[in-house]
């Protein structure tokens, strides 16, 4: 087992001046989860690795995902047995081995709504579904699907109208807290030695003719410039990534399309079911997805060519999901029953040549100049094999021989011992005077990391109390985000650390002010940055909200865009 390192200021201050001196042999540009999975790929194969991110680790489509480890089911019916059989396996993988403290099971209830033809039709689908799961070589475990009545289907989800369905399929798949777990992998790719620093973005690239060999990287919270050599540079930039591909001046092989996919949060109590509900729509299908005390209602498909960094949701958007979902159900739900939102912009390959001309959720690796490997396209749950595609692509441009990956056998940091944790709760509880229900919290969001925080809550107990208006969190969370998580604004403790801010009716504006004390004194901040970042945060809750009150996606872009990104520390 490797040791836990920190992804602490000063560590990103020493891997900003590491990544100066010397040659890489590889460095990654993009922290989303492809990027932060190619640097823990590099890493445990030996390699000399960097990492750089403009934002936060998992600040774009990375946190915004329907936070579901699949196989995708619809995939089947598309006949795309390849992408399916390759999602289950990896599902496999993160559900036993990877990350069993991030990734868990969830029942999904499918109603079927004709009576003659489309239980077998869905039922052979289901049954392939689990068989090619089995067949993985990674069978997680999950229970196989199950036919039900009509009855019995009511009971696991007595909130469905009894006239929208004649029957249903049970299965079962995964869900993940996505910027946790990608904030783990970049966590984990430090501590096999990656040098990883957020708020650091790539300004050019280096070249010696045609041959990329490095970038310029600035730091944004004080505009210092580092030149970092390498021998390859992999670009794994998601909906960004036709825009790096021309700072090399290249266009590539294939382009990127940002696919906008919106979700709603509502309290649990507005749909009464114990199970997660899979509903088909005109053109894909719906997701009701079990969430803490909350439902998750996604998503859409909708083309995006404005703002990425901020895509912003619309009055049609909540109007479309509240919509469908409200067909099925036997108490509609209303806007205001939507406690929070927000949307993420899907990278779909597009591209001039034949092959990649059909958009597509399959991935693409390519070697557009000497020196740069782009990797873009996939799904969430792929990630592990887009990451060592992309390596295996950045090796071949390598003088020595470099190992095979190893990725499918290294647990994140918080995996090993976890289990054994779980089993022990009870008397963590005992041990830590904090009640059973908060230590499950915590060992599903830190593993066996758990013991850090139970010893920041020993030495300062103030710490083991939660924050305002977020009772699921605590005050220790706030400080460990700073201190271990690689956690720079507030923004990214109340959006990525904690999910508050989709969580919470008030979005987290009454627990801002406490946490940007808590984050001051690890930050150096003086009361004038904290007001500014409490500041930040209000005007973004309020821009947010108010966009969703327009009509369409340019005006909600155009209110969103008028909370810019915070100002850095200079």
């Amino acid at each position: 087992m490797v040791n836990p390192v920190a992804l602490s200021p000063e560590a990103r201050a020493e891997a900003l001046v590491r990544l100066g001196e010397g040659e890489l042999d590889v460095l990654v540009v993009g922290g989303g989860v492809v990027g932060s999975g190619a640097a823990l790929d590099a890493a445990t194969r030996g390699l000399r690795v960097g990492l750089v991110e403009a934002r936060d680790w998992a600040s774009g489509t990375s946190s915004r995902s329907s936070k579901l480890i699949h196989g995708g089911l619809r995939y089947l019916e598309m006949l795309d047995f390849r992408l399916v059989a390759e999602a289950l396996k990896e599902r496999g993988l993160l559900l036993q081995l990877l990350a069993p403290h991030l990734v868990r099971p969830v029942p999904f209830l499918y109603p079927l709504q004709h009576r003659v033809w489309e239980r077998p039709y869905v039922g052979v689908g289901v049954l392939l579904y689990d068989t090619m799961a089995a067949a993985s070589g990674t069978s997680s475990g999950l229970p196989r699907h199950r036919h039900l009545l009509k009855r019995q289907a009511l009971r696991e989800a007595p909130a469905l109208r009894s006239d929208a369905l004649a029957g249903a399929i049970q299965y079962w798949d995964a869900q993940v807290d996505d910027a946790r777990h990608t904030m783990f992998l970049t966590r984990t790719a430090a501590a096999y030695g990656a040098l990883a620093a957020n708020r650091t973005r790539v300004s050019r690239f280096l070249r010696q003719g045609e041959r990329v060999v490095g970038a310029v990287v600035t730091d944004l919270e004080t505009g210092k410039e580092t030149e970092v050599s390498a021998k390859q540079v992999i670009n794994a930039t998601g909906v960004w990534t036709d825009d790096t591909q021309t700072m090399a001046g290249t266009r590539g092989q294939f382009h990127v399309r940002a696919s906008k996919g919106v979700h709603l949060l509502v309290p649990r109590d507005r749909i009464i079911s114990h199970t997660g509900l899979i509903l088909r729509t005109e053109k894909s299908v719906l997701f009701v997805i079990p969430w803490g005390r909350h439902w998750i209602i996604g998503t859409t498909d909708t083309d995006w060519k404005l703002d990425k960094a901020h895509p912003a949701l619309s009055s049609k958007d909540v109007s479309y999901l509240l919509e469908h979902v409200n067909r099925v159900l036997v108490t509609p739900l209303a806007a205001e029953d939507v406690e929070g939102v927000y949307a993420g912009l899907r990278p779909l390959l597009s591209g001039e040549a034949a092959e990649t001309s059909k958009l597509s959720r399959e991935h693409l690796v390519a070697h557009p100049v000497p020196g740069l490997v782009v990797v873009a396209g996939g799904k969430y749950t792929t990630y592990r094999v887009m990451a060592k595609d992309a390596v295996d692509e950045a090796a071949r441009g390598l003088d020595e021989k470099v190992a095979d990956c190893v990725t499918q056998r290294v647990p994140l940091l918080g995996a090993d011992g976890y289990p054994a944790l779980w089993n022990s709760r009870h008397r963590l509880a005992e041990r830590s005077g904090l009640h059973v229900a908060r230590i499950e919290h915590l060992l599903n969001r830190y593993g066996s990391l758990v013991h850090e925080l139970l010893n920041m809550v020993t030495a300062d107990a103030s710490l083991g109390e939660p924050l305002p208006s977020s009772d699921d969190y605590l005050r220790a969370e706030a400080v460990y985000a700073v201190t271990h998580e690689g956690a720079r604004h507030l923004d990214d403790v109340l959006a990525r650390r904690t999910r508050i801010s989709i969580e919470s009716w008030d979005r987290g504006v009454d627990a801002a002010r406490t946490v940007a004390e808590l984050m001051a004194p690890h930050l150096g901040w003086d009361r004038a940055q904290q007001d500014r970042e409490v500041d930040h945060y209000l005007k973004r809750v309020a821009a947010e909200r108010e966009a969703q009150q327009q009509p369409d996606d340019q005006t909600a872009d155009a209110v969103r865009l008028g909370a810019p990104d915070i100002i850095p520390v200079r």
